[in-house]
This record gives C-alpha cells, sequence and structure tokens, in this order.
C-alpha cells in the first residue's frame, strides 16, 4: 500500500499503542502447528550400528622369542661405551649368561601378563628355526580362529635383512640362521599380531606386505585355476587380519643411551608407566620437581591396578589420555579394530602411542601395520605431563613423613573441558575431545554422578551423539552401572537408556539378559519419581517388549501391565501416551499378556483415553486396543464378547478431529476384521448385494448444478498446481461428462432427512479418493461404490439382510469402516480402502464357487442396470468400459446377458469401471492389496490363513516409531520460536511488525471517514466460478474459492499466485473458508457441504500445498438441496429449508472453531485437543445461514433460513444456553455479524434487503435500514461501519452505517465497460478498506477508497 508520507509519521497513533498491538499478537495461540501436522508421521531412519563389535577377539597364546645370546655382541652393530643394557629391567650382565636369559624371559612373560593374564605363554630363549617353527604351529593348532601374539627381541643377532629374514641360532650358537618371514606367516597363520624390537625393524614390516601381498596373489591363481600347480600345494593362510608393531624405521638403530633400557620398546609396550616416569624425570623440567630422582620413582607407592593409589591413578590417567589421543586421531573404524576389538591389541596401541613419543625423542620411528598418523604432538600429552608433574611433587613428603595422597584434578578438569564444549559450543562443531574420557570417569565413584550428568546432555545433542557415544565404548559401563542401587543415578541412568534405545533399539536384548528390565521396572513403579523420568522408564520399557518375546515374558513376570495401568489416569500427557503404547506392545501376538490384561480389565482402563485431551494420548489408546483385539491365538466366547465390546468403543472415534487418530483406528479395526474374517466376509457380501440392488434416488428433476455454472472445458482453465498425491486432477474433472453418476447419488427431498437422524454414520463424506489415475484396476471396490455403500446402509432395508442381524458388530463396523473410506484426510481414506477392499476380494473369491445367494446374481452376472443410470456396456475390441454408475463391477466381471451360466471356475479379471470413476492417486500401480494376481489367490481361497498374513503386517501408521523420536531429538535445547536468535523468531517478529503498520495505517484511513468505495484496483477472470472470496488480513493475498478448487491472486501486483484442487468429491462444494494463523503462519480453512474440513498450508508460495489436517466437522449434513447451486435456489424458491452448506466462524484468541450449517446444532471444535466440545442445539426447523462469535463475552451468534436470529451463550448447558431469539426478519437470513467491542450490536440481514442492529440484551430491534432486494452476498467491513450488498440483479451497492448508498458498482472498469455478473460473493478486507466480489461470469474484482484516501 502507498501511503502518505504524513499519514505514516501521523501522532494519533503514539508508540506504546503500536507495541500494544504486537504484544496481542505474540499472546494469541496458534492452531495446528504441533509436529505432528507438521512432520510425516515416520519414525527416524536406523542407524547402522558399527558401534558393536561383530568379531570380539582374544588374544588367547603368546610366543616369546629371545635371541639375545648374553655376552656375545652381533658383528653388525657396534655399541658404544656405557651403552642401554637393561632387557626387561634386568642387567643381563649381572649373573650367569643362561640363568640371566631365563630370568629375563620369565620377566618379559610377567609384563605381558599384567594385560593379559589368561592366555598361553610359551617362552623360546635364543631358539633354532625348528623351535620357532614348532612353537608356532602349536600356538595356532591350539588358539584356532582366535589371535596369537609373536614377541621377537632381536638384540643378540643381526639386524633383518632386505630380503624379508629375521636371525636365530644353530643348534651349536656357532652360526646365525636366518628365518624367512614368509615362513614365519605360514606357521603363525592369521589373526597374529607380531611386535619386533631390533634395529631396522622397519624392513621386517615391509618384507611382511610384499610376502602378504605375494599370498593374496597364489590365492587368487588358484582360485581361478585349479589345475594350476599351485593350486595342487597346500593353501597359504591369507595374512589379511595381522597386526605388526616394529620398535623403528626400516634405516634406524635403537637408541643405546646407558639411561635408557636396551629394549626400550618393549618396556614402552609391556610397563608403561614406569618408562614414562623414568623418562620424565630425564627431561629437562623435571628439576622444576624438587627432590624426584630415579630412585624415588621405583619407590612410588601402590598397585596399578588400584585407583585409589598414587601409581594406580597414573595409570588410569594414562589409559584415559592414550584411548583419547587415538579416539580423536584414528579413523573410526580403525580405532574400533585396535582398541575396542582385543584387550591385549588395545593395551599394546595404547603404549605404543607412548613409545612413539618417547623413541622419537632419541630420533627413533616406531612403526605399525596398520599405520597410525602420528599422535606425539597431541596437546593431550601435556595434560599427561601436569599430571605425573602434579603425582611426583608429593613423592617425597608421602614417602618420608608419610602425608596423605592428594588425588589429582586431572578427571574433574576434564569433566569441566567437557561442560564447557556442551555449553559454549556451537551447532555444527567438532566432537568433543573428552568422550573416551568421561567414559572412564563412570568407573570412579567421585564423578560419576557428574560424569552422567554431562552424557547425558551430551546425548541429548541428537542421534549422531548416541552413535559417536556407543562407538567410544559407553555400552557395557551404562548397562553395568544399571546393577547399582543409587537413588541419584536413576533419573540419569533412565535419561541415558532412554536416548540409547531411541537411537538403537536392538539393545532391548542385552538389557533383558542382563536383567536391566528390572530397574526400569522399578523406576516406573516408584511414585515419588518425577513423571518424566517414569516416562522414560515406560519407554524403555515400551522398546523391550517391542515385537522381542522374551522381552515380552520378563516384563509380564516383572508385573509391568499393573504398574501401566495404575498410570494412565497420570497428568503428564507424555506418560499416559506411552503407558498406553507399551501396553499395546506387550499383548501384541503374545496371549498370556492379552489374558493378564482382561483380567486387570486393561480394556475397559484404557477407554478413558479415548475421549483424551490429546491427540497423541487417544492414538496411543487406540494402538493398545488395536493390539488388544488383534491377537491370533483360539477364541472363546469370553474373548469375543471382549474383543466385540472394544470395537464398539473405537467406533465412537470415527469423527475425531485428528487424522492421526483416525489412521489408527482403521489399523485397530482391521486387526479385528483379520480375527473374525469369515463373519466380515459374510458382511461385505450382503453390503455389496444390497448395494447393487438399490437405486439410489437421483434428483433429476431438480436442477443440475451444470445448469448453472458454465461449462468448465474452455481452454481459459489453467492446469492446477499438484498437490502431494493429487498429481494431475483437473485432467481427470475438466471433461463434463466425466461421470454424472455421482450427481445421481445425491439424495432429493423425498430422500427424507429422517433417515438422517444425528446418530447416523452414513453422512459423513469426502474423500481424496474421488481424484486419482484411471486405471484402478487394483481395487475391487472403487470408491464410488463405497460411498453409495455408506449412503445405501444408513436408509436402505439393511434389516432384512440374510442371517445377519441388523445391529450385529460386524455390520456396524463395517460401516465405520464405510464411513473411513470416505473421510476427508486421503491417508485415512486409502487405509480403509485397502481393508475394504481386501475383505471385498476374499468374500467374492470365496463365494464364486458355491452359490450363496438367491437368483446366482453373484455367481452369474451383474444385474442388467436400470434405465435411469445407463446401461454397462462392454466392448469387444478391449476399450474401456463406458461411463456409468452401475457399480456392480464390484465383482469384477464382464457383464453378460443374464441368461447364459457363468462358469464356475475362476472369475475373470477385467478393471473396474476405470475411465470413469477414478479413486485415488495414492495406490501405486502396483498390486498392493494382492500379493500373488487373483488368479492364484482364488486358488487358495481356502486356505485359512492365507490371506490374512497381508493386510495385518503391511497396515501401521508408524505413530509409535514417530513418537519415540521424541526422545532421540534434544529434549533440553531451547525450542528454535523461543531462541531470541533464531531465524524462526526474527520472522515472526517482522510478521508482527508488518501486522502492526497494516492495522495502524488501515486505521487511519477508516478514522476519516470513507465517502466512496467504487475504485477498482484489481480485476481478472477467476479459473472456476467464484462461491467464496477470503482476504487474507496482513498480506496482500485473496483466496478465491469456487466448487472444489481454491485459487490465489495478488491483488496488489494482479498476479495469480497459485491454483489447487481442495479434494472434495464432486457432489459436494467449498461454502466457506478461513485463514488460521493469520497473524503469524497463515493456515487456509476449507469447509464443503457435506460437513468435511480441511486445512491447507504451502499455498501462495513457491512450494506445493499440502493438507495439514482434515475433519469431518459436521457428521449430519442433511444433503437436501446439496445439488443446487444454493444462493440462487434460495432466491427463486425461499420456501425450500436447507442448502446453506456448511457455515464456520473462527475464534484465534481461543482456538474455538464454530461450525453449522445445513443441521440442527452449532458444533464447536477446541482446535488444540482437535475434538468437539460442545454441540449447541438451535432449537429451529431450518438451516444456519451464518454465524459469528466474540470470545470476550462467550456469545454467538447464528443467522437462519427461517428469518430468525439466534443468540446463544456457550458458557451455559445445551437447554437453557439459546439466550435471546429475534424473528424480524420474514426470510432467509444472508449475514449476522456480532461487533466485537465489549458493548457491540448484532447486525442481520435478510435475502429481503432489511438491515436490522440488535443489542444483545434488548428483544426488539434498535434500528432498521432497507437496502436492495434480491440480496444473495452480503458483507460487513469491522473496522470502517460500512456495508455492502450483491444482488441477484448484477450490481453492488455499498451504504454507510446511517443505510446511504455511498457507491453503487453496476459495470467494470475497461473492458468497454462490461456489466457485472450476477453476484455470488463479496467479502471486505478485514482492515483496510476494500471490498472483493466474485460474479457469476467467472470475474472476481476488488474495489477500494479513492486514491488519494490510500
Amino acid at each position: 500500500m502507498k501511503m502518505d508520507s504524513d499519514l505514516l509519521h501521523s501522532p494519533a497513533v503514539g508508540l506504546a499503542e503500536e507495541e500494544e498491538a504486537d504484544m496481542n499478537d505474540w499472546k494469541l495461540p496458534l492452531a495446528f502447528m504441533k509436529k505432528r501436522h507438521s512432520e510425516k508421521i515416520e519414525g527416524c531412519k536406523a542407524l547402522a550400528q558399527s558401534w558393536r563389535m561383530k568379531d570380539r577377539m582374544k588374544t588367547v597364546s603368546v610366543a616369546l622369542v629371545l635371541c639375545l645370546n648374553v655376552g656375545v655382541d652381533p658383528p653388525d652393530v657396534v655399541k658404544t661405551s656405557p651403552c642401554a643394557r637393561l632387557e626387561c629391567w634386568i642387567d643381563p650382565l649381572s649373573m650367569s649368561p643362561q640363568k640371566a636369559l631365563e630370568t629375563i624371559g620369565a620377566n618379559l612373560q610377567k609384563q605381558y601378563e599384567n594385560w593379559q593374564p589368561r592366555a598361553r605363554y610359551k617362552q623360546s630363549l635364543d631358539p633354532t628355526v625348528d623351535e620357532v617353527k614348532k612353537l608356532c604351529t602349536s600356538l595356532r593348532r591350539n588358539a584356532k580362529e582366535e589371535r596369537v601374539l609373536f614377541h621377537y627381541n632381536g638384540h643378540g643377532v643381526p639386524r633383518p635383512t632386505v630380503n624379508g629374514e629375521i636371525w636365530v641360532f644353530n643348534k651349536n650358537y656357532t652360526q646365525y640362521i636366518p628365518l624367512s618371514i614368509y615362513d614365519l606367516q605360514t606357521w603363525m597363520g592369521s589373526p597374529s599380531i607380531f611386535v619386533y624390537d631390533c634395529s631396522n625393524a622397519g624392513i621386517i614390516v615391509k618384507s611382511f606386505k610384499q610376502f602378504a601381498l605375494q599370498r593374496e596373489q597364489e590365492l587368487e591363481v588358484a582360485a581361478i585355476n585349479p589345475s594350476h600347480p599351485l593350486a595342487q600345494m597346500p593353501l597359504p593362510p591369507s595374512m589379511k587380519n595381522c597386526i605388526q608393531l616394529a620398535a623403528c624405521e626400516a634405516s634406524e638403530l635403537l637408541p643405546m643411551n646407558p639411561d635408557l633400557p636396551a629394549d626400550l620398546f618393549t618396556s614402552c609396550l609391556t610397563t608403561p608407566i614406569k618408562i614414562a616416569l623414568r623418562w620424565f624425570c630425564m627431561q629437562k623440567s623435571a628439576k622444576l620437581v624438587p627432590g624426584v630422582t630415579l630412585d624415588l620413582i621405583e619407590k612410588i607407592p601402590g598397585r596399578l591396578n588400584d585407583r585409589r593409589t598414587p601409581l594406580g591413578e597414573l595409570n588410569w590417567i594414562f589409559t584415559a589420555i592414550t584411548d583419547t589421543i587415538a579416539w580423536n586421531v584414528l579413523p573410526r573404524d580403525l580405532f574400533q579394530k585396535l582398541f575396542r576389538q582385543d584387550l591385549l591389541v588395545a593395551s599394546l596401541f595404547r603404549n605404543f602411542l607412548l613409545a612413539e613419543r618417547i623413541m622419537r625423542s632419541y630420533n627413533c620411528t616406531p612403526v605399525s601395520s596398520p599405520r597410525l598418523p602420528p599422535t606425539y604432538m597431541h596437546a593431550m600429552w601435556q595434560a599427561w605431563d601436569l599430571a605425573v608433574d602434579i603425582c611426583l611433587s608429593q613423592l617425597p613428603t608421602i614417602i618420608e613423613e608419610g602425608t596423605a595422597f592428594r588425588h589429582s584434578p586431572f578427571f574433574a578438569e576434564q569433566l569441566t573441558a567437557f561442560q564447557v564444549w556442551l555449553t559454549m559450543g556451537v551447532e555444527n562443531r567438532n566432537p568433543p575431545e573428552q568422550l573416551p574420557i568421561v567414559l572412564q570417569v563412570l568407573l570412579s565413584q567421585v564423578h560419576r554422578l557428574r560424569a552422567l550428568d554431562l552424557l547425558g546432555r551430551f546425548l541429548d545433542l541428537g542421534p549422531w551423539a548416541v552413535s559417536l557415544a556407543l562407538s567410544v565404548g559407553i555400552f557395557p559401563y551404562v548397562l553395568k552401572l544399571l546393577q547399582s542401587s543409587a537413588r541419584e543415578l536413576r533419573p540419569l541412568l533412565v535419561f541415558i537408556w532412554a536416548k540409547i534405545l531411541a537411537v538403537d533399539s536392538s539393545c532391548q536384548a542385552d538389557l533383558v539378559k542382563d536383567n536391566g528390565h528390572k530397574y526400569f521396572l522399578s523406576v516406573l513403579a516408584d511414585s515419588y519419581m518425577p513423571a518424566e523420568h517414569r516416562t522414560m522408564a515406560v519407554f524403555i520399557l515400551a522398546v523391550i517388549v517391542n515385537s522381542y518375546n522374551t522381552g515380552q515374558e520378563a516384563c509380564l513376570q516383572g508385573n509391568l501391565i499393573a504398574n501401566c495401568l495404575e498410570q494412565l489416569s497420570d497428568p503428564h500427557p507424555l506418560l499416559r501416551q506411552w503407558v498406553a503404547i507399551c501396553l499395546g506392545r506387550i499383548w501384541q501376538n503374545f496371549d498370556p499378556a492379552r489374558w493378564c490384561g482382561v483380567r486387570d480389565s486393561a480394556h475397559e482402563k484404557l477407554y478413558t483415553l479415548l475421549s483424551d485431551p490429546i491427540p497423541e494420548v487417544r492414538c496411543a489408546a487406540v494402538f493398545a486396543l488395536g493390539t488388544f483385539v488383534g491377537n491370533s491365538a483360539e477364541r472363546t466366547d469370553h474373548s469375543t464378547t471382549i474383543d466385540h465390546n472394544v470395537a464398539m468403543m473405537l467406533a465412537q472415534l470415527i469423527n475425531d478431529g485428528s487424522p492421526v487418530v483416525r489412521k489408527e483406528l482403521v489399523v485397530a479395526l482391521s486387526h479385528l476384521v483379520v480375527q473374525y474374517e469369515s463373519n466380515f466376509c459374510t458382511v461385505a457380501l450382503q453390503f455389496i448385494e444390497e448395494e447393487k440392488n438399490y437405486t439410489v434416488p437421483s434428483p433429476a428433476n431438480t436442477a443440475e448444478p451444470g445448469n448453472l455454472t458454465p461449462v468448465r472445458d474452455s481452454p481459459a482453465i489453467p492446469r492446477l498446481r499438484s498437490v502431494n498425491s493429487y498429481t494431475n486432477i483437473r485432467a481427470a474433472t475438466t471433461a463434463r461428462n466425466l461421470n454424472k453418476s455421482l450427481q445421481n447419488l445425491n439424495l432429493n427431498e423425498e430422500g427424507g432427512p429422517a433417515a438422517f437422524s444425528p446418530g447416523n454414520l452414513s453422512t459423513s463424506s469426502s474423500a481424496s479418493s474421488t481424484l486419482g489415475s484411471p486405471d484402478n484396476d487394483e481395487y475391487i471396490l472403487s470408491f464410488e461404490t463405497i460411498d453409495k455403500m455408506r449412503r445405501v446402509s444408513s436408509y436402505s432395508s439393511l434389516n432384512s439382510l440374510i442371517g445377519v442381524s441388523f445391529n450385529s458388530v460386524y455390520t456396524q463396523i463395517w460401516r465405520v469402516l464405510l464411513h473411513l473410506a470416505a473421510d476427508p484426510f486421503p491417508e485415512v481414506s486409502d487405509l480403509a480402502m485397502k481393508v475394504l477392499n481386501s475383505i471385498a476380494y476374499k468374500a467374492t473369491m470365496n463365494a464364486r464357487p458355491q452359490r450363496i445367494l438367491d437368483s446366482g446374481s453373484l455367481t452369474q452376472s451383474a444385474p442388467a442396470s436400470p434405465t435411469s443410470k445407463g446401461t454397462h456396456i462392454h466392448q469387444a475390441g478391449g476399450s474401456p468400459p463406458m461411463p456409468s454408475t452401475s457399480s456392480s463391477s464390484l465383482t469384477n466381471e464382464v457383464p453378460k446377458p443374464p441368461t447364459r451360466e457363468q462358469p464356475v471356475t475362476r472369475p475373470p479379471y477385467t478393471p473396474t469401471l476405470g475411465g470413469q470413476a477414478p479413486h485415488s492417486h495414492q495406490f501405486p500401480r502396483t498390486r498392493k492389496m494382492f500379493d500373488k494376481g487373483p488368479e492364484q489367490a482364488a486358488e487358495d481361497g481356502d486356505e485359512p490363513g492365507g490371506h490374512r498374513n497381508y493386510i495385518s503386517p503391511a497396515l501401521q501408521t508408524g505413530l509409535c516409531d514417530w513418537s519415540a523420536k521424541y526422545f532421540a531429538q534434544p529434549v533440553m535445547k531451547i525450542p528454535e520460536e523461543h531462541d531470541l536468535e533464531s531465524q524462526v523468531r526474527m520472522e515472526r517478529q517482522w510478521r508482527f511488525l508488518r501486522n502492526t503498520r497494516v492495522r495502524r495505517q488501515s486505521r487511519c484511513i477508516t478514522q476519516r471517514g470513507v465517502s466512496r468505495l467504487d475504485d477498482q484496483i484489481f480485476i481478472n477472470r477467476n479459473p472456476g466460478v467464484p462461491s467464496v472470496v477470503k482476504f487474507h488480513p496482513f498480506n496482500t493475498c485473496i483466496a478465491v474459492a469456487d466448487k472444489d478448487s481454491i485459487c490465489f491472486w495478488d491483488w496488489e501486483k494482479g498476479e495469480r499466485l497459485d491454483y489447487f484442487y481442495n479434494g472434495n468429491p464432486r457432489y459436494t462444494r467449498i461454502t466457506s473458508m478461513e485463514y488460521l494463523n493469520g497473524h503469524d503462519c497463515s493456515l487456509l480453512l476449507t469447509a464443503t457441504d457435506d460437513g468435511a474440513l480441511r486445512i491447507w498450508k504451502n499455498f501462495a508460495d513457491q512450494k506445493n500445498p499440502e493438507m495439514v489436517t482434515a475433519w469431518q466437522g459436521l457428521s449430519d449434513m442433511l444433503p437436501t438441496t446439496r445439488g443446487l447451486a444454493r444462493r440462487v435456489s434460495i432466491y427463486l424458491d425461499r420456501s425450500k429449508q436447507g442448502g446453506a452448506g456448511m457455515v464456520v466462524d473462527w475464534e484465534q484468541e481461543t482456538g474455538l472453531l464454530m461450525t453449522s450449517g445445513d443441521v440442527r446444532v452449532i458444533r464447536i471444535w477446541d482446535t488444540d485437543r482437535e475434538m468437539k466440545v460442545q454441540d449447541i442445539p438451535t432449537g429451529a426447523d431450518s438451516c444456519v445461514t451464518s454465524l459469528s462469535c466474540d470470545s470476550q463475552r462467550s456469545l454467538i451468534v447464528a443467522g437462519l433460513g427461517d428469518g430468525s436470529v439466534r443468540v446463544f451463550d456457550r458458557r451455559m448447558g445445551p437447554n437453557e444456553c439459546r439466550v435471546m431469539t429475534y424473528r424480524e426478519h420474514g426470510a432467509w437470513v444472508v449475514k449476522a455479524h456480532l461487533q466485537k467491542e465489549t458493548d457491540g450490536h448484532i447486525i442481520s440481514v435478510s435475502v429481503n434487503g432489511d438491515v436490522r442492529f440488535f443489542e444483545p440484551r434488548t428483544p426488539d430491534s434498535i434500528n432498521v435500514l432497507q437496502t436492495v432486494k434480491g440480496l444473495t452476498a452480503l458483507d460487513i467491513h469491522p473496522q470502517a461501519n460500512l456495508f455492502a450488498c450483491g444482488s441477484m440483479n448484477q450490481f453492488i451497492a455499498v451504504y454507510n452505517a446511517n443505510g446511504d448508498v455511498i457507491s453503487n458498482i453496476k459495470y467494470y472498469d475497461g473492458f468497454m465497460g462490461q456489466r457485472i455478473g450476477a453476484i455470488s460473493c463479496l467479502t471486505f478486507h478485514p482492515y483496510w478498506p476494500h471490498l472483493a466480489v466474485g460474479s457469476n461470469d467467472y470475474y472476481m474484482s476488488i474495489y477500494s477508497a479513492e486514491k488519494r484516501l490510500r
């Protein structure tokens, strides 16, 4: 809007008022913006389980080969003097050579036993080739598939050769004998680990790899060509799974520093703390720690495996640091393989990191295969130096004075670093370095509570964090902690386990195996636990019993059912939801639990949740009752009675406001259908038969809609935007002759409102399923047939059915399914169509061979179609059948003359009237209903369980998995809309500022007074005849509905933004629209005259429009004059009652939606709870034509077809809530408007043009104005005190509050002054002085006040 600059800065509107308006927007609740509306109802993608070690291994045998030849130095090494002497911390020259050798061997074995006490150790001291061979082959034989370690110390023999040989001795020790690595590989086999402590050790690693490659090639050759000489030899073992650790590179010598041991590499690998402390003391920095000497280090008190002692604590810190360095530097899979698969390998590699650090300081580079990235400069080593420093600085006083040892602050500091990462880090960041340390800290009781708390907060970041934690190896730790009885750990452990199971439910087995489920059962039963922790406990139990028989048994014994039933009425909705899901899962296909539930009246206790205010809880209750009746065990009379009881309770949810609940309802009923298949087949056959023999009254004598609206096949019709599943809908509806049948389904006046008692299920309707592809050949029952059955069942003589009492449970459930198959929400109707067709298919297949019904009509042919309907012709050429309404095609037979007997074998399978009534686009072309083609299915019709298997598993809603996603997503994070810095919040702020601006600027204009309103600011031809038009309150968008589609225009730019199909069946029309959340993220509500409400999002922008939700707002619409264009018929013959369609009024402040129309009640829906909260009887015999409400005063004003205006106070009971009735109008009320101010008046107008003003407290009108006769549309501007009337006589008159005409519009601007068509709808903008007018000639125009005002 271009505004005068002085207007913008007008002092009339102070700043405070602007802010005030803004605050109101912030306070308004939003409708239909919950997760269930914005997300697809499905679980999160399952993560690949990379954390579970598929092949845990043990090193079971260790060969210690020492070639020391004490006293004789090898020829190729010149030793310094003094030189490094110690081997395994023993000076070999301090005793006789043989004794030294044995002592060193024994010591080395002890050092290894610290890391792996259970292995078989074999020493081979100064061996010959044969001895090595014998040793290796025997160890491999005993180890079978497990790992063998080969430790080689070559300090007394020459260096390895380039040809890939190491040296041993001959028997007399007179010669060095080479031993080929190739042979060693053959004897050792795989998996193995090799440690080489000798100079030039890197050469061995290289040779090893070359030989391994050569073996692979030989194996390949032998595999390809069996006659090859290689294939005749015994196959060499593959060396893929071998690990090597070598002391130095190929060209390096071992350090000879006399302060170091000669076997420095072995010392680092097997006695890391000892060598690390010595090395620390040898650094210059050690002089900063006074009084610490090498001798003192030997006296550090404590044991390595006791974490409370100084030595044990250092060892623990060392483990944590090396593990952390490895986890941060290595690729994940390599880390898993080297640090998590095998305890001994993990220890050696942790110590190898130390070897790299120490030996590099002496110009030696240890080598490993697989190769590791360099880690010797990692920052965590500084934390190690600090920990050693703190420990050593206490030593002199501890040893000399016996003071107490102060524990290291290392772990507390690392937890703080982790906490800083959690609180300060940005969204996309690298994983925290400290994660493996948190794992180590779980071992300590001192820090455990804090570590669990931080771990929980980390897991809360999302599934990626859970995967990381599992890959670090957290699982066994938290599993073990479940044995702890500490109460303070309970909330933390429950939270952590909920996070783990939400991401990886396969842990259910581990929990049951370790009795972990008992922990959660006790948390659930503990009434002192806060509700959120009990919710997580019950979620964990729901995962444990999910499709896992052992879990179901364990939890049943643990009294889970009784525990859950006690908590069904808990005030915490998420707890109620999960308790119900948990119950539904424990008795799913597990009969003992079902009977336990029966004994505790579980089903009756669940009934209360069916009317829960939270849709997800109702859903969970339906799920639980569905699996309760879905058990396939043997039936008894008792269990059948219970099933019937449950079924009838579930049937009451047929008109629930939430599609999630109705989808779950279809699935629950499908379980029942599977259980009682034969009974349902009988009912299905009778309905099919009934439907074929019953001609629905056809209002042929009444005007047909086609006569009132120009034929819609003009080239001006654009292609619609595709909407979700409705791919190319207009293509299906453009041709006018396309299936008049649906119009024939209208009921004429004589069809009788009498049959439609409010209790009837039969009157909902509207399914997306009327749309769709021309090839619905995989469906026996087309949507039309089902729709017709639904109507027939309500007023035909169903009670004369053979063998089934009229009100049998099966009949009623079949009706409920028929009703759900016509649900306005596509996913619900599709599920119901599947169930119905599955049974119809079985029924017709089973009925074929034995003739069950008289006249053999089922087994012979289709009955001749009544003439009123046009006959069904089947051409021989195989072209599609002609459009016709005879739905006899339901048994999939080719109609033939009735005289010829149909062969009794199996039925020919022709497409169901494909071209005529496309019914749903959501079914893929592939055959879903019949996994085999119908041919085979006919043969195994006898098998009792043959068919049952594919209704049940296929039908599920994903609700439970979707609910579980809550636990996988961050729970503690501030939601984006509350985060002041977030994009969402900024956009919202922008919208609210825009709203304030629109309100302020429009108020300035309306306060000056509008003296004329005829400046045409927009005109365009709409794709369909406009029937309802609605301005968006704050942006420049206007929605124009025709019979079944909605077009969006930008009235400022004059361009079309969108056009899409609303999805209502062809015999229904859109009769009102509302913008919900207009102040923020707008949704569009459309109401059709069959009582269905649909809500759309993503319209008028670049995205595809999507249906957010849809439900049957009014279930008992009287379809009397549904076929007529409403306003015209009223104008021609006002005596006809009915035809108001559906009228709605929306209250954003309370989230209530008032609905009424061709019914005798005003029904109020609470959109937050998605349920009906009140039915107010109108007390009149005519329809409601207009609704207006005021939340401040709780008043609702209704204008009726008999001319009365009724005022209701919704705070009062149904009998006394009508507080006033005005009967001054003599005819149909076009509009009744309640002004929103505290003392606002009621303004009402009838078709005769009399405008009356009422004060709600006085019985008579306080003012009357007369306007034009023959009114078809009227609107009142809420701000500017204007009202506009549109007439059949092709003009619009605009009046001010005094009844003076300020504008009379008869011609369009431009267009050579073409005359306006008959006015079909008009509406004012809620703020601007704009009037939108739609007329029967397809044109849509907008008029505004004079330019100078704007």
